[in-house]
């Protein structure tokens, strides 16, 4: 299994992944190192581009390596249709689902459907994926697992769906007043650890051998870190955020370790939580979570209003 050395990760020869945000940074690793141990691999990438050089990159890197770009925009519910109407046409089942793309401390921002746009690519657009993705995974051999990657920064927001349900959660997402962007990365980071925990429930509760799990990177060296640099601009903050970066910060391949280990470890429990040992670099190991994210109202209230928001409905995994 892989701990300090991504060289542990069992064979993964048969299996078929999809890697979200795989065109750089803990994505491109985790893919990469996926189809070294003989994954086949999709890179989902928004940028065609970009997605294109990381696969002529990582068949370089990894001769022979079965692998190939699917386009993927998370910010867009279309695309992520397309998406899981263009993989149900070539791949009859799916073994690992790696829901790593995502974006940090943006300004305030909408997706195309009119999110939030923090709120609207790193949960929303994962939930409507996994869940149009969901009949492939359940094709596949028993072991297959969704892994949806979060942040330590998930203590920064808290979700309160609250009585108002869906259209509450909706119109607090759209209010620009008051907008704080590491709240509201934080209140997505949360969404990720809630979301993995009600799927997990389900899971669990219909007697499936489908794994769900969580991972984050601790503090590594990351284009998600420089993004929000650049957002910040050349100010004393942006300068103090790329020195940690450079100084304190550990290796990106390392930042994914956690990752894997959640994609591939044997023996990974459902609604694991796996992070840096010492929470911010590390090898691989549990790691703590803000309680908040294991609560079950909290989950079922966040899954319910998930569904409406999306329109994608988990119809064959009920409560």
């Amino acid at each position: 299994m892989p701990g300090r050395n991504a060289g542990k990760i069992p064979d993964q020869s048969g299996r078929t992944a999809v890697v979200t945000g795989a065109n750089s940074g803990i994505g491109y690793v985790t893919a990469r190192e996926l189809a070294r141990h003989g994954a086949s691999v999709v890179l989902a990438c928004r940028s065609a581009a970009r997605g294109r050089a990381a696969l002529v990159r990582l068949r370089a890197e990894v001769p022979g390596a079965e692998a190939q770009f699917m386009p993927l925009d998370l910010a867009d519910l279309a695309s992520v249709r397309e998406f899981a109407a263009a993989y149900g046409q070539r791949h009859a089942a799916l073994d690992l689902l790696v829901n790593n793309a995502g974006v940090m401390a943006l300004p305030y921002g909408r997706t195309a459907d009119g999110f939030e746009t923090q709120f609207g690519v790193n949960h929303l657009g994962h939930f409507a994926l996994t869940g149009l993705l969901l009949p492939r995974i359940r094709q596949a051999a028993p072991g297959a697992r969704i892994v949806n990657v979060s942040s330590g920064f998930h203590v920064l927001g808290r979700i309160d769906v609250g009585d108002g349900g869906p259209d509450a959660l909706s119109d607090a997402l759209s209010d620009e007043r008051g907008y704080r962007r590491w709240v509201a990365y934080g209140r997505s980071k949360t969404a990720n650890l809630l979301f993995t925990h009600e799927l997990a429930r389900r899971f669990t509760a219909a007697g499936s051998t489908i794994t769900a799990a969580a991972a984050h990177p601790g503090y590594a060296s990351s284009n998600l870190h420089s993004g929000a640099s650049k957002v910040e601009g050349p100010s004393l903050n942006s300068r103090v955020a790329a020195l940690g970066n450079a100084v304190l910060a550990q290796p990106t391949a390392s930042g994914a370790l956690p990752t894997l280990y959640a994609a591939t470890a044997p023996g990974v429990r459902q609604d694991a939580f796996i992070g840096p040992r010492f929470g911010w670099r590390g090898a691989p190991a549990p790691s703590w979570r803000a309680k908040w994210t294991l609560d079950d109202t909290s989950g079922e209230l966040l899954w319910a209003a998930s569904e409406k928001l999306t329109g994608v409905s988990y119809a064959s995994l009920p409560r």
